[in-house]
């Protein structure tokens, strides 16, 4: 059960292509906004949908793959884990960061 406690499944689309840094140590991080949506039915009988837009966070092999392989659309399933972090801009204004640092990426289409 302990895998369990912070573990975040997501089925989206990438919402633009991923944004790759190679640090001074050689290693790549990737980032990439992945929008998830939920449909439901209104008090009026309409169907709606709500889309969620979440930080996905790569690092290493798994920000090579999403450099070959991820573009803005594609269907993606993600397992991570959430992670919280915060900084103060050039103004002292704190923000708030939530992200998923991705430990499994499945391209489910490919439409490239």
């Amino acid at each position: 059960m302990s895998t369990l406690r912070n573990h975040v499944q997501l089925i989206g689309n990438a919402g633009q292509e991923p944004t790759i840094t190679t640090l001074e140590s050689g290693k790549k991080v990737a980032r990439l906004p992945l929008a998830t949506n939920e449909h439901y039915t209104d008090k009026d009988g309409e169907k709606q949908t709500n889309t969620h837009w979440h930080q996905i966070v790569a690092w290493g092999k798994l920000a090579d793959t999403m450099e070959t392989y991820v573009f803005k659309g594609i269907r993606l399933a993600v397992v991570g884990k959430l992670t919280s972090r915060h900084y103060e801009d050039s103004n002292g204004t704190k923000h708030y960061v939530t992200e998923i640092i991705a430990k499994e990426l499945l391209i489910l289409d490919n439409n490239k």
